[in-house]
């Protein structure tokens, strides 16, 4: 197996359009939470989203943004970041031994919503001729494989909340194994259009709004938490072997080592603690490492009072009385749940975590929940930290949870 090295990062999140714009605000514990402001929003009990400050068309011609779905154009510009910050020189690359992972939850959900409003609401039969190809969930992958010739695996996973983890994951088992000499691998999501708000919704997994401050009504491990909220962005990572790019002067920005999967095969929605300890023991040992080696973890984290208490038990159970001292980030409490984006944008997080010795905070803990009695780096970030192994964990509905072990 082939040491992997990032090399590249690219972000479109609510809490900024780059990896370092994004991590600056989770660092400084400023949330990308707000009230939904959309002629829809009455008719949402919470109406409490993360959007991404992103305009598709300062980025991509009429023509091809005609294409494009909100998810496609996430993808795409996060992609075009990580392959510029990787300074690949594609005329030098094989591009049959180059791939594209991307994980999606709900694929092109604005283009789908559109459409059956045209149909169903307007009782209209002109249905925009490009509907499906906008709708697919495989269509950001198509896209940036199109955008930089990459003709090798060009592969979409929708596993729901750990759709990018395993993207991500996939992509390091192809790599390390010597099948494939460059991947971008993350996901995208744009999941805010009426209708994928109103079935969440209904669900009741959703936050309430905190009336004083909507941007704190995500609450990770507190006592007082409500559930999650909502949000749509991207972020993928080139990966290659780590002596192709200590060869070619690369910046390296970390390394992926290791990556577990299991399945809880339980429950649809609920989660269980024996799935996720199996996917934390398999990630450690793909990483040949014991679980005294692991420095910190960024938490799944969601918010919903299962989830949370779920995932506090888990990390007791691998890590024993070692886990009242290793820090635990729960970033979405700042940038929401990008559900099939939202591993990879966590994982970016943490890599520039362990890059400037910064534990990242959970924020809007203020109530102490006894059954998550854990060090969750509460409201303010933890500066000079040691980091130099990290756990980025995903669960999913479904029970598809995936775990990934990151090196400085």
């Amino acid at each position: 197996m082939r040491r992997v090295a990032v090399t590249g990062l690219g972000v479109v999140s609510p809490l900024g359009n780059s990896a370092a714009e994004a991590f600056a605000n989770a660092r400084d514990g400023r949330s990308g939470i707000h009230r939904l402001d959309a002629p829809f929003a009455n008719r949402l009990v919470g109406p409490l989203v993360a959007t991404a400050r992103f305009d598709g068309a300062d980025h991509f011609e009429p023509p091809k943004l005609r294409m494009l779905d909100r998810v496609s154009q996430f993808a795409l510009f996060a992609s075009n970041q990580a392959m510029s910050e990787a300074r690949i020189d594609l005329s030098q690359v094989d591009h049959r031994r180059a791939g594209v992972f991307v994980g999606t939850g709900m694929g092109g959900s604005m283009s789908s919503d559109d459409g059956y409003r045209t149909l169903y609401g307007d009782r209209s039969d002109r249905i925009k001729p490009f509907t499906v190809l906008m709708g697919m969930h495989n269509a950001p992958a198509a896209w940036i494989g199109i955008e930089h010739d990459l003709r090798g695996p060009n592969l979409t996973f929708s596993t729901a909340c750990s759709s990018s983890a395993v993207a991500i994951g996939e992509a390091w088992l192809r790599i390390a194994g010597g099948d494939l000499d460059f991947a971008l691998a993350g996901g995208a999501e744009a999941p805010l259009s009426f209708g994928s708000l109103k079935a969440w919704e209904a669900l009741h997994t959703l936050a309430t709004v905190d009336e004083d401050d909507p941007s704190a009504s995500c609450k990770p491990f507190s006592k007082n938490r409500s559930g999650m909220v909502l949000g749509e962005g991207a972020a993928m990572l080139l990966l290659e072997p780590w002596e192709q790019a200590v060869a070619r002067g690369a910046p390296v920005l970390g390394e992926i080592i290791g990556y577990g999967l299991s399945n809880d095969a339980s429950h649809i929605t609920r989660p269980s603690v024996e799935g996720q300890v199996e996917a934390i023991g398999a990630a450690l040992a793909a990483a040949a490492l014991e679980p005294g080696a692991i420095d910190g973890i960024n938490a799944h984290g969601t918010g919903t009072p299962a989830n949370d208490r779920v995932e506090s038990l888990a990390i007791k159970s691998v890590f024993g009385e070692r886990a009242y001292g290793i820090p635990i980030s729960a970033t979405k409490a700042l940038h929401g749940h990008l559900l099939g984006a939202t591993g990879a944008l966590e994982c970016v997080l943490s890599l520039l975590a362990m890059q400037r010795g910064v534990a990242l905070p959970t924020m809007h803990l203020q109530i102490p929940d006894p059954e998550c009695d854990l060090d969750y780096v509460p409201n303010a970030a933890r500066e000079s930290v040691a980091l130099r192994t990290m756990l980025s964990s995903s669960f999913a509905f479904g029970g598809a949870n995936a775990v990934l072990v990151l090196r400085a």
